[in-house]
């Protein structure tokens, strides 16, 4: 081999190294990025815990409110066994699942005891049903920006399947 094809083919060996460097540094910010403790992480675990389920569907609009609420997205919120989702991804049907617990409407939580509530639920109340506590700020101080009670319920709150 002359030296023109060494220098060549040591520069190709130092390019894929870096290469080789910056993805698994990358790698590392993602994967750390994707650990970072939400808000409610410990409170979704106690409600986990606590055997408390949610079941609701993608296409829900109040169920993506619960999901802000609890600064958490739906995938998380199931990975941790508290979110069950119960649309078809044709949005047409339900999870047999969610036909076998008699699901009606979105989102729909059911505790431990049996009881169920339907509709938007506020983080305070699943605290007072659960006995989790909310984080310090939450806990002090239930509102939203808008100064409305943190996860009020209403009674258009849910979504009938």
């Amino acid at each position: 081999m002359d030296t023109g094809n060494k220098k060549t083919l040591t520069v190709r060996i130092i390019i894929f190294a870096l290469i080789i460097i910056a993805i698994v540094v990358l790698m590392r910010v993602v994967v750390r990025a994707t650990k970072t403790a939400g808000t409610y992480d410990n409170f979704a675990q106690c409600l986990v815990q606590n055997g408390t389920k949610f079941y609701g569907a993608f296409w829900c609009p109040h169920c993506q409110q619960q999901e802000q609420w609890l600064d958490a997205s739906r995938q998380k919120l199931a990975n941790e066994g508290l979110y069950t989702e119960c649309s078809t991804a044709d949005t047409r049907g339900q999870t047999q699942v969610c036909t076998d617990k008699g699901i009606q409407s979105y989102p729909t939580w059911i505790y431990k005891d049996g009881t169920r509530d339907v509709g938007e639920q506020s983080l305070a109340k699943l605290s007072q049903k659960t006995g989790c506590t909310l984080p310090g700020a939450a806990a002090a101080n239930a509102t939203d920006t808008s100064g409305a009670s943190l996860g009020g319920t209403s009674s258009s709150s849910a979504v009938t399947k």
